[in-house]
Order: structure tokens, then C-alpha cells, then sequence
């Protein structure tokens, strides 16, 4: 497929500063988006600027915060003459609470209550104030795009990775309510996912994973750039995985190969008419 073109678009970008989200934002922006970036760290969100082409507004702002949130989506339509994107992907990993948790593992009742509380705040607490600051503005407007970056059901559920896992299960609960309150309204609520471990600083250079064999950020950009299009009108409540995302494809086929129902709602359909569940390999009547 041809360059996506978004002129016209402004989107903004949690997290621009590093990883995932600087990898969005350069994408974005060297499709000719107007892209607000939004990060905490300002060093980083000006290298990311160095990397990009188009037009990209660095933001200071701590997502946590709900005057911060809401001044960052203001200042940005007060600027740019309006937002139609915005894609919440600032977060915290399991380095934060333990810098070698891959091989001294992270027990939950030992983790510190306040660095618990601040991994959640940003990853779940922040998406909520973002999205819930930019809304009415893509309600009033009658279009708009939320796209939620989570992780896989594996990481969610896996032990020694709370609460990285049950932040991103938040998030993805979140963005499947989220999508249901915006039916009907010309604005969505997506999530997408690298789709493995990804080359960002989530993993830390001190791992013993191979970085070559990560997910490489990049593979965010073209669905990013067309979820940020009226290519994907009509399209809500839908989990992308990068790495499946072939840009040389029909949207129709990545949207079949790369795209699935966000937050599995087979489990909950299965649940609601009594039938078992599997969990770590046991069916769990409901």
C-alpha cells in the first residue's frame, strides 16, 4: 500500500520521548500528521524530533495528573486547531519496582506498595485522564481515535510481573468499555500491541534477551498511521498486533491477520452461558 497521507490529522502521543511511542510519533509525523508528543522527558522527546520530518509539538506533561492532562489536550487544540487522534502509550515496566526482575523474580508481597501505586497510576490512571480530557472534544467533533497500547494475555497473567500484567489488563478492559460507550458516535477506541517483547527500554539493556530477536518499535508505525485515518471509520473495540501488520497489504487483509476483539470477549461470551473457561490449562466452569 502507498504512504498513508494525514494531513489534516493531529495526533498525540503519551510516551514520545522513548520506545514504542517515539517510533508512533516519527511514523506519524513523517505521514504529515501535526504530532503533539507528551512525555515527562523533555531530552528525550527532542531526540525524538531529530528523527522525524513532518511537525511534532513536544509536551510536558505528567499524565497522572489531572490538570496536566486536561492542559495538554487543551494547549494542543488551542495550538494546532484541534486533536483527532490520541494514542496512549506513556507507561512504566517491571524495571521500576526491581531493575533484574527476569531472573530474581518479583514476588507480589514483595513489592513496594508506593512504586506499585506509581506504575499504576501511569499505565491505568493516566490512559483514563487522557482519554477522558480528549472525549468530549472528538464527541463534539463526531470523530476521533483512542488507541490504548496493552501487552499480550500471557504477560497480564504471568506471575513476577505484577503489576506490570494487571495494568495492562486494566487498560485493556478499559478500552473494550471505552469502545462500547463511543458506539455509534463516529469516534473509537483500539488497541495495539507489538506483539512480543519489544527492542524499547521496557527490557533493559541488562537483560540477557538477544535484542535482534525483540520486536523492533518500527513495526508500530503503520498501523498506528492507519488507525489515525478515515481508513479505519468504523473500525472500534479491535486489538492489533504489529508484527502481523504487513504495509504492503490490503487493509482488508491486515485487519483480518493482524486484528482480533479486544480484551477476548469469547471468554466472557463462554462465561455469560455457562460454558468452561481454560486457565493454565484446567477448564474453570462459570
Amino acid at each position: 500500500m502507498p504512504k498513508r497521507d494525514l494531513s489534516g490529522k493531529v495526533v498525540m502521543v503519551t510516551g514520545a520521548g522513548s520506545g514504542l511511542g517515539r517510533a508512533m510519533a516519527i511514523a506519524l509525523a513523517n505521514s504529515s500528521a501535526k504530532v503533539a508528543g507528551v512525555d515527562v522527558n523533555i531530552k528525550g522527546m527532542q531526540e525524538t524530533a531529530n528523527l522525524l520530518s513532518g511537525e511534532f509539538t513536544p509536551v510536558k506533561a505528567d499524565i497522572t495528573s489531572v490538570a496536566d492532562s486536561e492542559n495538554a489536550i487543551t494547549t494542543t487544540i488551542k495550538d494546532h486547531g484541534g486533536l483527532h487522534v490520541l494514542i496512549n502509550c506513556a507507561g512504566l515496566g517491571m524495571p521500576t519496582l526491581r531493575l533484574d526482575y527476569w531472573n530474581n523474580r518479583l514476588y507480589f508481597w514483595e513489592a513496594d506498595p508506593d512504586k506499585w501505586q506509581r506504575l499504576m497510576d501511569v499505565n491505568v490512571r493516566g490512559a483514563f485522564l487522557m482519554a477522558r480530557a480528549a472525549a468530549p472534544h472528538f464527541l463534539e467533533q463526531k470523530w476521533g481515535r483512542l488507541v490504548n497500547v496493552t501487552t499480550s494475555m500471557n504477560t497480564m497473567i504471568r506471575g513476577g510481573n505484577m503489576p506490570y500484567g494487571q495494568s495492562k489488563a486494566s487498560l485493556e478492559a478499559a478500552s473494550n468499555a471505552w469502545a462500547d460507550d463511543l458506539t455509534d458516535t463516529g469516534v473509537t477506541c483500539n488497541v495495539l500491541v507489538p506483539g512480543g517483547a519489544a527492542d524499547t527500554p521496557m527490557v533493559p539493556n541488562e537483560s540477557p534477551y538477544e535484542r535482534q530477536n525483540l520486536v523492533q518499535p518500527e513495526v508500530m508505525g503503520p498501523p498506528a498511521c492507519w488507525l489515525a485515518s478515515n481508513d479505519s471509520d468504523g473500525i472500534n473495540s479491535m486489538r492489533f498486533l504489529a508484527r502481523n501488520w504487513d504495509p504492503a497489504a490490503t487493509d482488508s487483509d491486515n485487519i483480518k491477520n493482524a486484528g482480533s476483539p479486544a480484551a477476548w470477549p469469547d471468554l466472557a461470551d463462554a462465561a455469560a452461558v455457562g460454558q468452561p473457561t481454560t486457565v493454565h490449562g484446567k477448564d474453570i466452569p462459570r
